[in-house]
């Protein structure tokens, strides 16, 4: 049971995230669908020579190689069955076309951040597609979910962990 046990923890997470909606941009879409193909295809392919090969070694109650494997293909498993429950629950986000008159998700915002000094520009995202290397934010987070439906000239106050930050939006493309 003990190497089951991650497997189940995974399982019991992705089951809690089942009844939520998921936004993604058209790209964002591809590259979910992009990786369930690749997960369905090579991942499982090569975890299955990873067993074969770990089986191999003998006595598989004492086998590091194969717990290994198994944990490894629990986990591809998992996320299978996570992409597909998102898939089936996904939400696309319409491009936006010129200017948007306030922040949705999809939009790129620049702000000012009134304690730094400095000029960032954020592209609002679904939770799926977030990547703050990017400067890909999700709608969920707390500057996302500040900045959803202000206006260009518009101040907010965001309750970060680290903190109150105040910005000041100045432009919204898409």
């Amino acid at each position: 049971m003990g190497a089951r046990a991650p497997a189940i923890i995974i399982l019991l997470k992705v089951v809690i995230k089942l009844a939520k909606t998921f936004k993604v941009t058209a790209d964002g879409l591809k590259n979910l669908q992009d990786e369930l193909e690749n997960l369905k295809t090579v991942g499982r392919a090569d975890i299955a020579e990873k067993i074969k090969v770990a089986r191999g070694y003998g006595d598989l109650s004492e086998n590091s190689e194969y717990d290994e494997a198994k944990n490894e293909q629990a986990k591809i498993e998992a996320r299978i069955v996570e992409i597909e429950a998102m898939l089936k629950n996904v939400e696309i986000i319409a491009d936006i076309k010129g200017a948007a008159k306030s922040v949705v998700v999809g939009a790129k915002v620049t702000v000012f951040d009134q304690e730094f000094d400095e000029e960032c520009t954020y592209k609002i995202v679904g939770s799926t597609e977030a990547n703050p290397m990017e400067q890909k934010i999700s709608d969920e987070s707390p500057v996302g979910k500040a900045l959803l439906g202000k206006k260009a000239g518009d101040e907010v106050l965001v309750e970060t962990p680290a903190g109150e930050i105040k910005l000041k939006i100045l432009k919204i493309s898409k």
